[in-house]
């Protein structure tokens, strides 16, 4: 009776023993940034946040063959196969790190046959020279009684490794997105550069022909008429590195979109800022905690650091393992399970660290670990916080600068018509009509330029807020 009250109270123990964490508690840092953005309308802030879960790339992205392009890249891009494997493999280590919190449980048999000389035979000369022994059973593997939560917190880390290479995916998904809108639209501006400059060099070559005729005539120079050679030259010298431009960066948006680009997609939307929608909500730099997946990569990371202390921890105490094995033995094959035969046998088995300098190094490693973790998680909620901020900054300010190159574009127009007036009337040279149209031909790519850029601003802050999120949350 005794025995078995110090049993149950040794099991007691044991289970009490085995729910001990020595993992600090975790406790997520304070984020270190202000507590709203520049350039964000506080009347705004609650009405964001409820719009913010109801977005989705599809509602950001207006341009229907943008989006066809996305559903292309979704499906064929290489780095997020890759993401998704990675996911695979998280999941398989965090299954082997989980699988050691469980004892390992085997079946197998075993025959040993041995003859023996004479003299060497336990039951002197006259035993029988062969000695036969049989075994069969059901076994244990070395298992750590996990008393001090070695084991179980390098699950838990194992486990926070898997969630951060799951929101590792999620921002290669981000990305891709980001990217192919990115690559699309420097293609679009490509195109729409070509096109001007294609009309500019039909005006250039209205120029030329009109100077080369005065000339002939002999009331132009031949300053004026290689002038106006050099403003021709000039667009398609242009012309030339433009189209190259617009090869390549289809070329980017081809190995983006992981495959060839289909000659059936969608009609292209007019290019402008009505291919990205703009209502964007922003929220609050809370809001960021958990909509960025590097942020919660970072956080997953820093819980996993945590875990690792507690093992660490762990290796200060004793070690206690058990092999054990429950079967049949007998001499005779043919009688192995014959009753009677039963064999059983188990190893208990106990280290201690005496001399623990490289199980302090262990602590203090994982101690490191976890202040770096810290500061990769506060840096991320920087980056983040600085992300967002410039992408409103620059929401604040495109509107009135493409207003400005607008109406800088019309002026520039106009100067070049009456310039035109007055060299045909010969009231100026032609240094008036080759100054208007340089004029116009930079506000024109100018504002061409500026508009890609505004656009590009828009795709950042998709990216920086975390992407489309109700679809950006499925794989």
């Amino acid at each position: 009776m005794m025995g078995a009250k110090f049993s149950l109270s040794a099991m007691a123990m044991a289970l009490i023993l085995a729910g001990c964490s020595l993992a600090p508690k975790y406790e997520q840092p304070m984020a270190p940034v202000a507590p709203q953005f520049d350039h964000q309308d506080p009347a705004t802030i609650e009405q964001d946040m409820s719009k913010l879960d109801a977005l989705g790339w599809r509602d950001f992205f207006a341009d229907p063959r943008l989006q066809a392009l996305i559903e292309l890249a979704l499906l064929n891009n290489r780095d997020l196969r890759m993401a998704v494997d990675r996911i695979e493999e998280a999941r398989a280590q965090y299954g082997i790190a989980q699988s050691d919190q469980f004892p390992t449980f085997g079946a197998g048999g075993a025959g040993q046959v041995t003859r023996s000389p004479s003299d060497l035979r336990a039951g002197g000369p006259e035993a029988p020279a062969i000695s036969r022994f049989f075994q069969a059973g059901v076994g244990i593997t070395a298992f750590e009684l996990d008393f001090f939560g070695r084991v179980r917190n390098l699950s838990e880390a194992a486990y926070q490794q898997y969630l951060a290479t799951e929101q590792a995916q999620r921002t290669v998904r981000i990305n891709v997105v980001a990217q192919v809108a990115e690559a699309y639209f420097r293609w679009r501006s490509a195109q729409q550069m070509v096109d001007l400059m294609q009309s500019t060099l039909a005006s250039r070559e209205r120029t030329y022909r009109l100077v080369n005729r005065l000339f002939e005539v002999g009331t132009a120079s031949a300053l004026e008429r290689h002038q106006a050679q050099v403003q021709l030259d000039t667009v398609r010298a242009d012309i030339q590195a433009m189209q190259r431009a617009q090869m390549q960066a289809y070329n980017a948006l081809t190995l983006l979109v992981g495959t060839q680009l289909p000659q059936d997609l969608p009609e292209p939307a007019v290019f402008g800022k009505e291919q990205i929608v703009v209502d964007i909500p922003v929220g609050l730099p809370s809001s960021l905690l958990v909509r960025r997946p590097d942020i919660l990569a970072a956080e997953h990371q820093l819980k996993a650091a945590y875990a690792n202390i507690g093992a660490a921890r762990a290796a200060f105490f004793p070690n206690i393992s058990i092999t054990g094995l429950f079967g049949f033995a007998s001499p005779s094959l043919s009688a192995l399970f014959d009753s009677g035969r039963t064999y059983w046998q188990y190893s208990p088995q106990i280290t201690m660290p005496l001399f623990s300098g490289g199980v302090k190094g262990g602590l203090d490693l994982a101690k490191a670990r976890q202040n770096i973790a810290i500061s990769n998680y506060e840096k991320a909620i920087q980056v983040a916080f600085k992300e967002v901020a410039d992408a409103l900054a620059g929401e604040a300010t495109y509107t009135e600068q493409l207003n400005a190159l607008r109406d800088m574009e019309h002026a520039a127009a106009e100067s070049l018509r009456l310039a035109n007036l007055r060299y045909e009337t010969g009231i100026d040279s032609f240094l008036q009509v080759q100054t208007a149209e340089i004029n116009l031909y930079a506000a024109q790519q100018r504002f061409v330029q500026t508009g890609m850029e505004s656009l590009l601003n828009r795709v950042m802050l998709y990216k920086a807020l975390g992407g489309g999120w109700q679809l950006d949350n499925t794989y």
